[in-house]
């Protein structure tokens, strides 16, 4: 036998049948496989004495096994890794991204926003995975369904800008009577600043004048949020 006969070879396709991930989709459907096992899919293969399987599970330990983190990373980070070349980052941050979307284009129009997780299940898809603080906005009417959602401003790392005319400006638009804000803060911390606060503020009374009610405003960390009214913060905004 030739030295190349005694190569081990990492492609999936001479796995034993236990071991590939595309057979065992295929045999036992897509919720039979674990993160890696579909990560290892995406990339196809590994590189010389690693599998796909073990080069995905190495990729996600080093993000704690957290797909959200994971979604953050850049193609430049991924070639960085042994086996994952131009070609293969392209596919991970592809895949990752249309799972993104796939949140971003479930229907959210249907939804009626009654509490603070309403306005964050409306809200997360847009601001999950992003480096850089964006705030959104959502208009409705006196029944609460929703009527348009809207990115309304995109900053750094620790601050956004936006401009309240916009904001009121949409609503009207919108034809609305109600407005929901939301931002992300990438560091995870869920506390408002000070900016936060006098934005809150600057809205609330804006829209008195246009009879529009600033209802409530979220802060979305990693897998959890913060509201305003939740938190009585609204109730000192009014009361100032």
């Amino acid at each position: 036998m030739t030295d190349q006969g005694h190569k081990i070879s990492n492609s999936i396709k001479d796995w034993s049948l236990d071991d590939r991930p595309r057979e065992k989709l295929m045999e036992k459907g897509r919720q039979a496989l674990s993160d890696s096992e579909l990560l290892a899919i995406i990339l196809g293969s590994g590189s010389k004495g690693e599998s796909a399987v073990d080069l995905s599970k190495r990729l996600l330990k080093d993000h704690d096994n957290n797909l959200q983190k994971l979604s953050k990373i850049t193609i430049e980070h991924l070639c960085k890794y042994k086996g994952i070349g131009e070609a293969k980052a392209i596919n991970v941050i592809a895949a990752l991204e249309l799972g993104r979307r796939k949140l971003v284009s479930e229907p959210s129009k249907a939804i009626q926003i009654t509490s603070s997780k309403d306005l964050y299940q409306v809200l997360y898809p847009h601001l999950i995975d992003l480096s850089h603080e964006e705030i959104w906005m959502v208009t409705t009417g006196h029944s609460n369904k929703v009527i348009k959602v809207r990115n309304i401003g995109k900053g750094g790392i620790h601050q956004v800008l936006t401009d309240v005319r916009i904001i009121i400006k949409n609503a009207l638009d919108d034809s609305a009577t109600r407005i929901f804000l939301g931002h992300n803060h990438p560091s995870g911390s869920l506390n408002p600043s000070k900016e936060d606060i006098s934005l809150t503020k600057k809205v609330y009374e804006a829209g008195k004048f246009f009879n529009i009610e600033l209802t409530d405003h979220i802060i979305i960390g990693e897998g959890d949020f913060y509201s305003f009214v939740d938190n009585h913060l609204f109730e000192e905004i009014r009361s100032s």
